[in-house]
């Protein structure tokens, strides 16, 4: 599939790659979200395609929700955006085959998220700004998002990472747990699918299983909470 702003490419080795390119932060949209969460169904669908790489553009793997409608005061498209966005999450997570994320630069906010809901992260080596910077904006995280990072950041980090909203660069990101290797910035994609490469070898039934087992709790609690969310139109403020 290809949009505008989102489009897939095939990979030797069964890897389906996504790029996310909106010529600008990448910042997460309703049309991103949905294109996004359509390359995860054509990956998931096609029996040829063993795993998926998520990849940001030049410099930008996500920025967070679009400002324009987080600024917008219109409370019911925010509320949307936010669940959408933690569906979008917990798609990732819960994906029935391995997901990697080449992250190729900032990732703030919901595009720090994004790198939890996959199950490898290659970094960039560049310049960057990763974490969760919501309370340093005067937000307070959806329930859905401290549910993933509880499950995925370091507890060593956790409460700086979250509370104190700190945001780190790229080889810092690894000890935290938003990401597990850095490498060259020439390099990130081709590592990245190399990885999700490696990974379509796992047996994929014992894979899918595995994943219910593991993560199971924590993707039923999202769920849950992204509904409820959903459901009472509200966005956490400080």
């Amino acid at each position: 599939m290809t949009t505008d702003q989102v489009s897939t490419e095939r990979r030797d080795g069964g890897v389906l790659v996504c790029h996310i390119d909106d010529g600008k932060a990448n910042a997460l949209s309703m049309d991103i979200i949905a294109a996004v969460s359509a390359a995860v169904d054509e990956a998931e669908q096609d029996a040829e395609v063993t795993s998926m790489v998520l990849h940001g553009r030049e410099g930008k793997f996500s920025a967070g929700f679009d400002l324009t409608v987080m600024r917008s005061g219109d409370l019911a498209a925010m509320s949307e955006l936010v669940a959408s966005g933690g569906e979008l999450v917990a798609r990732l997570y819960g994906a029935d085959i391995p997901v990697v994320a080449a992250s190729t630069g900032h990732a703030l906010a919901a595009g720090a998220l994004l790198l939890l809901g996959c199950d490898v992260r290659i970094g960039a080596d560049v310049d960057c700004k990763i974490g969760l910077n919501e309370v340093a904006i005067g937000m307070v995280l959806p329930d859905w998002a401290f549910t993933i990072a509880r499950a995925r950041l370091s507890n060593r980090h956790l409460q700086r990472s979250v509370a104190n909203a700190r945001v780190t660069g790229a080889s810092e990101a690894t000890d935290i747990g938003y990401l597990d290797e850095v490498v060259p910035v020439a390099d990130v994609l081709d590592v990245a699918v190399a990885r999700a490469a490696e990974l379509a070898a796992l047996d994929p039934k014992a894979y899918r299983g595995t994943v219910r087992a593991l993560r199971g709790d924590t993707l039923d609690a999202m769920h849950a909470q992204v509904a409820a969310d959903r459901a009472s139109g509200a966005i956490p403020t400080a």
